[in-house]
Order: C-alpha cells, then sequence, then structure tokens
C-alpha cells in the first residue's frame, strides 16, 4: 500500500511516497518528473515511523550533518539498468562530486557484460526518483560543470553548499 507524505524543506516543499516501510520517491514539488509514475493526488497522506525516520534524517541533512542514507529503507522504482546506476549513485560520499563518466566506469566493471555510456547514466540520473537521499546532486560534467537537476540547478548548488563543496 502507497502513501504519501510532505516536508518543507529550506529549498521548498518536497513530496515523499512509501511502499510499506519502504521509501520508493523524494520529490520537490513540481520538479521535472516529478512523481515518477505514480498519481500522487490519488495517495493518502499518512504519518508512520518511516515518515519520521526520513523526515529526521532530512532534518539532519539540511542542517548540515553528514547523514548516511544506509539507514533508511530505499525501494526506488526503475528498471533494472536505472536501479544499477541508482546503486552506483548511492555510493557516492557525502561532500564529494562524481561525474556521469566516473559512474559509466564502474558500471562497466561491474557489469563488464553491459555495456554503458556517460549519456545513458545521465539520463538514469535525471529519472532518480528518491531526490537528495540518492544523490544525484553530486553529479557534474567531466569539466565539473554544474549541469542539469531535476530539481533546478539553484537546488543543486544549495545542496552542495550544504555539503561544503
Amino acid at each position: 500500500m502507497l502513501s504519501k507524505f510532505y516536508y518543507q524543506s529550506p529549498l521548498g516543499e518536497m513530496v515523499g511516497l512509501l511502499r510499506g516501510d519502504a521509501l520508493v520517491g523524494l520529490w520537490f514539488a513540481e520538479q521535472k518528473y516529478y512523481g515518477g509514475k505514480f498519481n500522487l493526488t490519488d495517495i493518502s497522506t499518512e504519518t508512520s515511523e518511516t515518515t519520521k525516520k526520513t523526515m529526521l534524517w532530512l532534518d539532519a541533512y539540511f542542517n548540515g550533518d553528514c547523514v548516511d542514507s544506509q539507514t533508511l529503507s530505499l525501494s526506488p522504482e526503475g528498471t533494472p539498468y536505472q536501479k544499477r546506476v541508482w546503486q552506483v549513485l548511492s555510493q557516492v560520499p557525502y561532500g564529494v562530486k562524481t561525474t556521469y563518466k566516473a559512474i559509466a566506469e564502474e558500471l562497466n566493471r561491474l557489469y563488464p557484460d553491459k555495456p554503458t555510456s556517460p549519456r545513458a547514466v545521465g539520463g538514469a540520473v535525471g529519472h532518480n526518483p528518491i531526490s537528495i537521499i540518492i544523490p544525484c546532486h553530486r553529479v557534474v560534467a567531466v569539466n565539473q560543470a554544474l549541469t542539469g537537476y531535476a530539481g533546478g540547478l539553484d537546488r543543486k548548488v544549495a545542496l552542495l553548499e550544504i555539503e561544503g563543496r
């Protein structure tokens, strides 16, 4: 069963989506790909222990604390390829930037029978359904340029500043 919750971040309202005790989505209101494949208007708003735990995680993050995403139960829904990208992305440490190319190289190392490219990685990163916690904001171009972010480049800059970058 799906439920949603709202969180007021310093960067704008966010909506979280839970399936049972696992977080399946977290979006800034009106961001690109908001809600993913889910019609959030048809989902009830509920508070649960997972909701509280996620909100406490977000509070700590926006307070500038280095929080561990492994403490939350995440279950993003996507293609097998997207899930592989998000898994690699989840390993990028707090305050560290990486590139689409570096993620592609790691995927090629982990899955040599499934070659990929930075462009394909970019597509999967852009459709990340769990903003901030799966840290797509930490991905930059190979020349370190701040490229697209579904939540907006201003938010990407702010998130990197929170992390001291």
